[in-house]
């Protein structure tokens, strides 16, 4: 038995602000959280929920991950850029050249993100969220998909790669060279034991498989005393919840 993904978690000086940005572009209801920050729930079985959580960190250099959405026809990625703009996105320069297809964009917060142009294969089926493109090395592509039993569906070049096997968004990881971390992850997971499974047995497991628990005081308490955090063996946080109906 696997973690199951149960959010990707922005930090965000303002949560509420955000929410409704990715809500409005994403289409998505947005909800409050449990106990702090907004929630916007998946739109289908093979989505996963989007929570905005308050941190006072500044943002610093580019996040270790961003989404690429997808596009049907040209006519749809100009929508997609106009309706981000229109919320409060803006252009960015990561490097892109003039001859690629894809449009860089930033959130209100400053998180890049793509959208990318028609046709492309890779992202062919997985939805509006194709990708959580991600910088990191072949390892941490291993043990993720070991982590949430996700089966790798690229492994080439160092580049991987995996997916849900209900469909749905990929996460990938382009391989070395993998930027210097600057401090913490402004994207980050939050796991949830297997289904009737035991918290404490989920972390020894991660251990196992390259993870490590992550020192100094930690700012996850927002989730209650339950949550515990960790590191993947890049060295970015996850979380991992106390199974439901556990005293927080």
């Amino acid at each position: 038995m696997s973690s199951q993904l149960a959010a990707l978690c922005f930090g965000a000086h303002d949560p509420v602000g955000l929410g409704r940005f990715w809500a409005g572009l994403l289409g998505r209801k947005l909800t409050d959280g449990r106990h702090d920050g907004v929630v916007l729930p998946p739109d289908d079985e093979t989505g996963f929920e989007i929570r905005c959580l308050p941190t006072l960190e500044k943002k610093v250099g580019q996040n270790q991950a961003h989404f690429d959405l997808t596009s049907d026809s040209p006519e749809h990625q100009q929508r997609t850029v106009a309706r981000a703009l229109e919320l409060g996105a803006r252009h960015i320069d990561v490097g892109q050249r003039p001859e690629e297809g894809h449009v860089v964009l930033a959130d209100p917060e400053g998180n890049e993100f793509c959208v990318i142009e028609a046709g492309n294969k890779f992202l062919a089926g997985c939805g509006f969220i194709g990708a959580l493109a991600s910088d990191g090395t072949q390892a941490v592509g291993y043990f993720w998909s070991q982590a949430l039993g996700w089966p790798l569906v690229w492994d080439q070049d160092e580049e991987t790669a995996i997916q849900s096997p209900r469909g749905g968004t990929k996460i990938t990881w382009g391989g070395p060279p993998v930027a210097a971390k600057h401090g913490r992850n402004r994207l980050h997971f939050d796991l949830a034991p297997p289904e009737g499974g035991d918290q404490q047995a989920e972390i020894e497991r991660l251990l196992s498989l390259g993870a490590s628990l992550a020192g100094g005081d930690r700012p996850g308490n927002r989730h209650g005393g339950g949550l515990v955090e960790m590191l993947d063996p890049d060295g970015n946080e996850f979380c991992l919840l106390a199974p439901q109906g556990s005293a927080q």
